[in-house]
């Protein structure tokens, strides 16, 4: 039976033909130096980028597909979504962002909004990329089963979808920036190197769930809870300097968050035109590294056994 791909996370075996791409068998071996080594990680992506991109495509194209304004969806949200930010905190919250050295009154209100905004289209590239990780393999079984496959394209595939709607949020920021406050950040075209890590973090904790995500299913209620307590545990409604109030023993915790220098670094570069912290963010990106190996590696010694269970 083909796999539809008109289901969210399904994808037909057509989008899997890419002639000049070598492929292995799942239930190859492969020793923990091998998918620990960064070198290999790197070739072995870009050997697939032809399926990487494709399979994005088809993914984005899922989302919307079916309704009357199709992939306009994919602009029309974020849109939606910063309207909606700067009526509730701008309008009825009255809320300011803390250290921006703006003025009181409408241009205070605006830039809450829009900083608000930035942080949260940052976030949705791990949250909907984590997310959607742990069952990705589970609804690809032909993949598993059938064909020969780097099945390691799933889940990154996801990754570079929400790649693409973040883009489509950057392009409503800058729009609302030119609107509303008669310019862009000067430092904007900094935004691919502070989102780097986040990237890579994102990618490694996608393959390490959809990995484990074919033998314990209890992972995706368990995975989404978690996204939610890093989403209000991470500056992004609120700046990292707040996070001197909380008590000792929290904030020695909060202050560990590797996404921390990542969204403060959203917001200096997107808005305020500011350079980021790029030691905090120096740091950032070693863990990004060090996490997507990991993810990599457990995911490599645990597709022999995909097949299985599925």
């Amino acid at each position: 039976m083909t796999t539809s791909a008109t289901q969210p996370g399904w994808i037909d075996d057509a989008a899997a033909r890419e002639p000049s791409l070598p492929m292995h068998r799942v239930g190859a071996g492969a020793s923990w130096a091998e998918a620990l080594d960064p070198v290999a990680t790197a070739r072995s992506l870009w050997r697939a980028r032809g399926l990487l991109s494709q399979f994005a495509r088809r993914d984005v194209e899922a989302r919307n597909r079916g309704s009357v304004l199709g992939i306009l969806w994919t602009l029309l949200n974020p849109l939606v979504m910063l309207a909606v930010y700067t009526f509730v905190f701008a309008v009825v919250w009255e809320a300011r962002w803390e250290g921006t050295g703006a003025a009181a009154g409408a241009g205070e209100k605006t830039l809450f909004a829009i900083t608000l905004f930035a942080g949260i289209i940052a976030y949705e590239v791990f949250a909907a990329t984590v997310n959607s990780a742990p069952l990705v393999i589970v609804h690809n079984p032909n993949f598993v089963k059938r064909v020969v496959f780097p099945l390691e394209v799933l889940p990154l595939s996801t990754l570079l979808a929400s790649l693409a709607v973040f883009a489509c949020g950057m392009a409503v920021l800058i729009a609302a920036n030119l609107a509303l406050r008669g310019g862009v950040s000067g430092t904007i075209w900094l935004t691919p190197i502070v989102l780097l890590p986040l990237v890579l973090t994102a990618g490694g904790i996608a393959l390490l769930v959809s990995a484990l995500g074919v033998f314990l299913r209890d992972i995706k209620p368990v995975v989404g809870v978690l996204t939610q307590v890093l989403f209000f545990t991470t500056p992004i409604l609120y700046p990292a300097s707040k996070l001197a109030k909380a008590p000792d023993w929290m904030r020695a915790v909060l202050s560990a968050n590797p996404l921390t220098p990542i969204f403060e670094g959203v917001r200096d570069v997107m808005v305020f035109g500011r350079y980021p912290d790029f030691a905090g963010l120096a740091v950032s990106t070693l863990v990004g590294v060090a996490i997507f190996q990991a993810g990599r590696a457990v995911f490599t010694k645990l597709k022999r056994g995909f097949a299985d269970v599925i």
